[in-house]
């Protein structure tokens, strides 16, 4: 469905509104979407700001907030009560004044186990999960009087050699990051210090891992919507790409990783 030109209401027809719900001037609303009671989507205001989009699918919640200038994205759910000062991933809950991210819906759990100070020397550990190609990873730990140790080998359980890397920290805990897959590149991902929940989508299934040990890593391959947040505020991300930095083999939209992640297996 395309957006109005004009300053009026486009709402769907498949979009249920319930009693009291206030829709300002422009606002988009899409296929299936349902709205609780007394909430209120903004319009355009006069300082040019554009109105509240709300996508398909999406679950507004009674006496929620959505402010002029917000996308709403597919299938996402906001609480209510809450205000929505900034756009909501698809798929993603948010709850709160401001809103923040608290999951994700029609999400596997993944976790990782803390790892015990007591535990001995473990070899390491590759297993498959629910998003085709890719594995959760643990390494071998070796605790000593002095430290403890973990190591990790490339392309023996790491299953490509890096060309770079980065480091994601100091991050506020309501922030969230990634939201965009790889044409190309590679990802492996550890967590240093500190804990962080990561979110793998292949466009159909999508399953949560909790990355709180250095002992324990996520694989992401190419054409992964990969999102990482829940940041505690010590966390310290590290992050080995397979590739140097290409602009172009980001797909940051949502929609378009979809068709691309369906039309690659309809090829196969």
């Amino acid at each position: 469905m395309k957006k109005h030109s004009e300053p009026e209401n486009l709402i769907s027809p498949s979009a249920h509104l319930m009693q009291g719900v206030y829709v300002g001037l422009g606002v988009l609303i899409e296929d299936d979407v349902v709205i609780g009671p007394n909430a209120v989507i903004l319009g355009e205001t006069e300082g040019n700001v554009m109105a509240a989009t709300i996508m398909e699918g999406a679950v507004i919640g009674a006496n929620a907030t959505i402010v002029s200038g917000v996308c709403i994205g597919v299938h996402a759910h906001v609480a209510p009560g809450t205000v929505v000062t900034r756009s909501v991933p698809p798929f993603a809950i948010v709850e709160g004044n401001p809103a923040r991210i608290i999951g994700y819906v029609e999400t596997h759990r993944g976790e990782v186990k803390q790892q015990q100070k007591n535990d001995l020397i473990v070899a390491p550990n590759i297993k498959p999960t629910k998003i085709p190609g890719v594995t959760q990873h643990q390494f071998r730990l070796v605790p000593d009087l002095r430290g403890s140790l973990v190591v990790g080998e490339f392309e023996r359980e790491i299953p490509f050699t890096p060309k770079r890397y980065f480091i994601v920290f100091d991050v506020p805990s309501e922030e969230t990051r990634g939201e965009h897959a790889h044409i190309h590149c590679e990802q492996f991902l550890v967590v240093i210090k500190g804990s962080v929940n990561i979110v793998a989508d292949d466009g159909d299934v999508r399953e949560e891992f909790i990355l709180n040990h250095p002992r324990v890593g996520l694989y992401l391959p190419p054409m992964t919507w990969g999102i990482q947040y829940r940041y505690t505020s010590d966390a310290v991300l590290l992050v080995f790409a397979s590739d140097y930095y290409d602009a172009a083999d980001y797909v940051r939209d949502y929609s378009d990783f979809q068709r691309i992640a369906k039309q690659q297996r309809s090829d196969v």
